[in-house]
């Protein structure tokens, strides 16, 4: 048996189908094992590998035993000369493991080789390669400096982003999402260590083929898929504490008392400071956009309070009503559009619009009930509501131009969607747009023989989703046109053979039952 490939599951199973479709059209020609061990998924996962994978020997654990333990059970029934570690969320091309394993037989002294992997929009994954977590590389990571100086060899050594990405590097680090290994050096260094449940395994891994003596390989001459490399939330706090708790697993498994004290004090510290950092983030997304409703809103109402007092009452209005009364309006305007749904993303015009309507209603109740000597203007409500539809109209305008990614609001009118495949699969995928989705603006198809993303970015339409049919496209044009088109803004879209189900970066959309589909002319 030349390869054993190992994928472990954990309620992925839309991602794990595609994953398995990839892998067995990659290994026609490959003698090989495939194992699956699901992590007691509650999606049905397992009933699906046995229903449409039967070849798949599968491992079903009652409880979920972590990414280390499931596949170290796996690897114990491994006869493969070589062992792969691979990601149930990944899309793999068709000769991706040919050409790993044809690296791996001509040089004997390669114990570990990781590819080159980008996320469902095209990005490069800096995860394909990198550094050990030493202290100073640690510090320099987790301070930022890394990202600020991406080019220099002291500061960016954890990623490793200074060397070329399409070129054969040898690294100390590679991803556990894809690690082809030598079942012979598993054998001598032994499995992954299962401290790790998440996390930091594949770190621990290849360090222990540096110390028997062996090289980690980065080979950027294949490509994957790999859909969380983007999805992932590592700014939650979650991600924070488990991510930085293997990390000092790491070091207290393999680093001196002097650097183990070092680092659990940058660890300590980085906790604290990412974890300041996800919950700021999280605080800011949900009130900068309201934060900024209301300086801007308030702004102009005291221009127009201003104005008002100087021009038709010839009189000032009481600091009460500049300081309180019309903040409170502003208030209102809105805790209306809140529970009108207008802050939900993607932001709808309709649902601000219709808030500020309520809340203005709102406000003339709220001011018909003040005592009349509290009654300062029903004018500057009324003028201070226009003013609000068109502030908070032209900010969300503005930001959605932008193209400001927590910033944006949908239009119907500009989903304009390529489908790529044969006629057949473009009619199937076609339907399921129309039957699921907003009613797009225009469906184009495009055959695979005549893919070529110059044609598709010189078309007189400007698109802004692809979707591909990976029944009739190979998965390496996919990844082609995903890779050369990932600057310009679009959302790729892939769609399996035999299912109606659509995976991207963004999300995973399950349709309506598919008999629906028959009642379509």
């Amino acid at each position: 048996m030349k390869l054993s490939i190992v994928i472990v599951n954990y309620n992925v199973k839309h991602f794990l189908r595609q994953c398995l479709i990839s892998v067995f059209d990659a290994l026609s020609h490959i003698e090989a094992e495939v194992f699956v061990v699901d992590n007691c998924s509650s999606d049905d996962s397992v009933n699906m590998i046995q229903e449409e994978f039967p070849q798949v020997k599968l491992i079903a654990n009652k409880t979920n035993f972590g990414f280390s333990k499931a596949n170290n059970q796996a690897i114990n029934q491994a006869i493969g000369e070589y062992v792969l570690l691979l990601n149930p969320d990944t899309l793999v091309e068709k000769d991706t493991f040919e050409k790993c394993l044809l690296y791996l037989d001509k040089n004997p002294d390669v114990g570990n080789v990781g590819v080159k992997m980008i996320n469902g929009k095209g990005e490069f994954l800096p995860e394909s390669k990198r550094s050990l977590p030493v202290p100073e590389v640690a510090f320099y990571k987790i301070f930022g400096l890394s990202r600020l100086f991406p080019k220099s060899k002291r500061f960016a050594s954890y990623h490793l982003s200074y060397l070329d990405n399409d070129t054969i590097h040898e690294v100390e680090v590679l991803s556990g999402a894809f690690m082809m290994l030598r079942k012979s050096v598993l054998d001598k260094i032994g499995l992954l260590d299962e401290d790790f449940f998440m996390y930091g395994e594949d770190v621990d891994l290849s360090y222990r083929v540096l110390k028997a003596g062996y090289k980690n390989i980065y080979f950027p001459d294949t490509r994957i898929i790999h859909y969380k490399g983007e999805s992932t939330k590592k700014g939650s706090i979650n991600y924070v504490l488990v991510f930085y708790n293997a990390m000092q697993i790491f070091v207290k498994k393999h680093f001196s008392a002097k650097n183990i004290l070092l680092f659990n004090w940058i660890i300590s510290f980085a906790i604290w400071f990412r974890a300041s950092l996800a919950i700021l983030k999280r605080v800011g997304n949900v009130i900068v956009l309201p934060l900024i409703d209301f300086l801007v809103v308030y702004a102009g109402m005291l221009l127009l309070a201003t104005y008002w007092e100087k021009n038709v009452l010839i009189s000032p209005y009481p600091d009460i009503y500049m300081f309180l009364f019309i903040p409170i309006y502003i208030l209102i305007w809105i805790f209306s559009i809140l529970i009108s749904k207008g802050y939900s993303k993607p932001f709808s015009l309709q649902k601000t619009n219709r808030g500020i309507l309520i809340g203005t209603i709102g406000i003339l109740i709220f001011y018909s009930l003040l005592p009349e000597t509290s009654r300062y203007s029903r004018a500057i409500i009324v003028l201070g509501a226009m003013w609000t539809a068109l502030a908070m109209n032209t900010i969300r305008y503005v930001l959605h131009k932008l193209k400001i990614k927590q910033f944006y609001f949908g239009n119907e009118s500009l989903r304009r969607i390529l489908i790529i495949g044969d006629l057949v699969e473009v009619n199937r995928v076609a339907r399921l747009v129309q039957l699921n989705d907003r009613k797009p603006e225009t469906i184009d198809s495009l055959e695979p023989n005549f893919l070529d993303t110059k044609s598709i970015m010189n078309s007189n339409k400007s698109y802004n989703e692809i979707y591909f049919c990976i029944k009739s496209i190979e998965i390496k044009k996919v990844i082609d046109v995903i890779y050369d088109l990932k600057d310009k803004n679009l959302e790729f879209k892939i769609v399996s053979r035999d299912s109606d189900v659509i995976i991207s970066s963004q999300e995973v959309k399950i349709p309506i039952e598919p008999k629906h589909l028959d009642t379509l002319e």
